[in-house]
């Protein structure tokens, strides 16, 4: 156990070494890591929400507004089902309370071959609901008399929301990835909700607005041959036509023809830019292959008239059609600043959310609220460390002091794979360093009292410090194994605190068990091999 190759004493000192760069950056500013030469290793851990301020957000998703979606989807098929079919209807509505669409088949003949077309509107439930003893279809379609009604059942409202919350967590993911913060931490909670947690955001106020949007695009034909005063004095806009305020500050709301020429789901890229005549900034877009089409096919049948961008039910912009647009590209101006232009280029891009998000708790984390929990962290690090060097000096003389070596760049170590990784270091992870330094040295204090054993017993120094550390090996595995496995189920299980917990504890782990069994074995096979003591100095 005490030999080693010459080979292992490289290999043991360049982890060794690697590990004392890779955690060297952790005591520069970023401006003083600038300044060094680039080969050097640069990364440094970040600190999460509670070191480093930042925002924390719950938000709920709207299911009422999900499920008038729904509703609506569900009656323009069945309107589009009985028209293919040709099959004569009346009553078509949709009812909210009872989440159901109800529709009345005017021929009687008719009502079977109805509803069997409607039948096939029906979705079965996908497999992860099945697999969770769920089963059945999205809808519960019925029969009474000459009435179709079909029904939204549980099971399908439970897998629309879940779609829904997993679709607008990749875009709430995609609209924060623009402010370049690093480790977001976003999650679903319960039935409805998304956790947010920004660490290191100083502009809470734009991170609220550009989450919280809807981000749901459409373009319609302006109706100028009605009285748009005449539709707000009313409250009753013509048929066919909707009322929608404006942000254009060209004027307060403008009468446009319900149906939308495209919807931004056909939007496949948007980025702020330029006007190259105005100099102003504007947010260019480009469509995809079927939405260039029909944007072409618009343009070109209604040159001369003006048509409004419309976003989250409000006018951005009104331009007059000047030509055909039929390259699929555009761009919208509207009086913007050019973080407003960035902004609506990042809701475009990142696509509209399901339904909108709404927040229910919101805690804001001050930067020096931050910056004292970390001195808080170094001071209990920093006495915890101190404590151990204390105790294994006293209790074990001259290997105290190998094994506080080794502890020292056990933290080293530990700090360096976590700066490689990029990995998030929260307040339960400081609380899993300093747990750490306290289990570092058990390994080292089972060994060396197997070698104070041995040599009670009349062993040599070399039999007893070879024997202790074989006997010992065994035990140091069996207990820190079993503690990896529980850090293990935690990170899986865990979330965001946690987690970061569960981060060091493992890493620390693995580290101790390196410099324990390795490190002061190295050391104290190269103090017996120049010195031959002729007892063990425990």
């Amino acid at each position: 156990m005490l030999h080693f190759a010459k080979w292992k004493i490289i290999l043991v000192l360049l982890v060794a070494f690697f590990g004392l760069l890779a955690a060297l950056p952790n005591l520069f500013s970023q401006k003083q890591l600038e300044a060094l030469p680039e080969w050097l290793p640069a990364k440094q851990i970040n600190l999460g929400l509670d070191l480093q301020g930042g925002a924390h957000l719950l938000y709920q998703m709207d299911e009422k507004a999900l499920v008038e979606d729904w509703l609506k989807d569900i009656q323009g098929e069945v309107r589009d089902t009985l028209r293919a079919d040709r099959i004569g209807y009346t009553g078509l509505r949709t009812s909210e309370a009872n989440k159901s669409v109800t529709v009345r088949i005017r021929d009687q003949a008719n009502v079977e071959q109805a509803l069997t077309a409607l039948e096939q509107i029906s979705q079965p439930l996908n497999a992860g609901l099945v697999f969770t003893g769920q089963q059945g279809n999205t809808l519960d379609v019925s029969r009474n008399g000459s009435q179709i009604t079909l029904e939204i059942t549980e099971p399908g409202l439970f897998q629309r929301v879940t779609s829904a919350i997993e679709a607008s967590i990749e875009t709430v993911r995609r609209r924060i990835d623009a402010f370049g913060t690093t480790e977001p931490v976003i999650q679903r909670q319960g039935r409805d909700r998304i956790l947010v947690q920004v660490p290191g955001i100083r502009d809470v106020a734009r991170l609220k607005a550009l989450v919280g949007e809807t981000g749901k695009l459409t373009f319609h034909l302006v109706d100028t041959g009605s009285s748009v005063e005449e539709a707000q004095r009313t409250g009753k806009p013509p048929p066919g036509t909707i009322l929608v305020p404006s942000e254009d500050g060209f004027s307060s709301a403008y009468l446009l023809q319900a149906r939308a020429l495209v919807s931004g789901e056909n939007l496949v890229d948007a980025q702020p830019g330029f006007d190259s005549q105005t100099n102003e900034p504007v947010v260019t877009f480009r469509f995809d292959t079927a939405g260039a089409r029909r944007f072409g096919r618009a343009t070109q049948q209604n040159v001369g008239r003006p048509f409004a961008i419309v976003l989250d039910n409000k006018v951005i912009s009104a331009p007059v059609i000047r030509e055909p647009i039929l390259g699929g590209s555009g761009q919208i101006s509207g009086n913007f600043t050019v973080q407003e232009a960035n902004d609506l280029a990042v809701l475009l891009r990142s696509g509209a959310l399901p339904a909108k998000l709404t927040i229910l708790e919101e805690r804001t984390v001050g930067a020096s609220l931050g910056a004292d929990s970390v001195a808080s962290g170094k001071v209990a690090a920093m006495i915890g460390l101190a404590a151990v060097i204390g105790f294994i000096l006293i209790s074990y003389g001259l290997f105290g002091v190998f094994a506080n070596i080794a502890l020292i760049v056990n933290i080293a170590l530990l700090f360096g794979v976590l700066s490689q990784l990029q990995a998030t270091l929260t307040l339960p992870g400081i609380a899993g360093i300093v747990l750490t330094i306290g289990m570092a040295v058990d390994a080292n204090v089972l060994i060396f009292e197997r070698i104070r054993e041995e040599a009670r017993a009349g062993k040599s120094v070399i039999a007893s410090i070879d024997s202790g550390y074989s006997r010992a090996l065994s035990t140091i595995l069996d207990a820190n194994i079993t503690t990896f496995i529980a850090a293990v189920v935690l990170f899986w299980l865990g979330s965001g605190p946690i987690r970061g917990f569960a981060v060091t504890l493992s890493i620390g782990i693995l580290t101790s068990v390196f410099t324990a069994f390795t490190l002061t074995r190295l050391l104290v096979a190269q103090w017996v091999r120049t010195r031959r003591p002729q007892e063990v100095p425990i």
